[in-house]
């Protein structure tokens, strides 16, 4: 019984010793959210957008994550097409339209550019077909100007070139690899040719000795006017190939009018092409940027 009252007595003097508003112990941190000051502490975000967009907070702190206009910038529609407009969006458009300006100043042909020895041109946006007939034989090319320009950047790179100047940059120039198919009348399948365009002849210098600046990858024979090749036929691959073979191969496209003279004049068809194809593109952009 004593020492009941012993310890009871103890208890009520080291609470009446306490210090006003100290506490004796420190609490956990388990506040519920949004009824506590420390559920702003320790996880800012759970703030109500209320108090994160008003004054709601005695201190009259106001963060601006939700007010900022850069970082969520005002969805309403002007145009009445009904999509999201933002800041960054009419800096893109002003940025196309400059483009535009700058693609149709330097475009060297606002026409296709016409091929010599009798071809007749067949455009359907980035693919073309070129046709004519050599005394009897049907000769068609076709290529594909996307994925035609050569890149030189990574190559500058690789070999640590310092950045050229806009006068020093070479002319872009499209390099497609082409399909020539050779029928005859008599025959029931079509003589193809898959060529292309090797990177260390493109741009050969006049006083450098002549080469053929197209080679041939592979032929076969296909059903004529078939765009896919059948995997059933055999296909001659020419990088082991005898060179008298492959000479007479080069030989029999020349004498159909396939030759450097033509290789040239591809080149620069294609880049007209890819060029105008370019610049429909960036169109076609800013229009769907601008909701136009």
């Amino acid at each position: 019984m004593l020492k009941s009252v012993v310890r009871a007595a103890g208890a009520a003097v080291r609470l009446s010793s306490a210090a006003p508003g100290v506490s004796a112990r420190v609490l956990p941190l388990r506040c519920p959210t949004l009824s506590s000051s420390c559920s702003a502490t320790a996880r800012p975000f759970t703030r109500s957008l209320w108090m994160l967009n008003n004054s709601g907070a005695a201190s009259g702190y106001r963060p601006k994550l939700f007010s900022s206009k850069e970082l969520f910038p005002s969805v309403s529609c002007g145009c009445g097409c009904g999509g999201l407009h933002t800041q960054g969006d009419t800096a893109f458009g002003d940025f196309l339209s400059d483009e535009i300006k700058e693609e149709k100043k330097i475009q060297k042909n606002k026409t296709l550019p016409k091929m010599s020895g009798g071809w007749e041109l067949e455009q359907n946006g980035t693919e073309a077909k070129l046709t004519k007939h050599v005394s009897g034989d049907k000769v068609t090319v076709t290529f594909n100007v996307n994925s035609s320009i050569p890149s030189t950047f990574e190559e500058d790179a690789e070999h640590g070139q310092p950045e050229k100047s806009a006068e020093e940059e070479p002319d872009i120039i499209s390099t497609p690899n082409f399909v020539v198919e050779v029928t005859k009348q008599a025959a029931k399948h079509s003589l193809v040719f898959d060529c292309q365009f090797p990177e260390d002849e493109i741009g050969h210098g006049e006083d450098e000795e002549e080469s053929d600046i197209f080679s041939i990858r592979e032929v076969s024979f296909q059903p004529e006017g078939d765009i896919d090749w059948k995997e059933g036929s055999y296909t001659l691959n020419t990088d082991s190939l005898d060179w008298t073979l492959y000479d007479h191969l080069m030989d029999f496209l020349a004498d159909r009018g396939i030759d450097n003279t033509f290789a040239d004049e591809l080149c620069e068809l294609s880049t007209a092409i890819e060029h105008q194809e370019y610049i429909k593109f960036l169109e076609n952009l800013h229009g769907f940027v601008q909701c136009k």
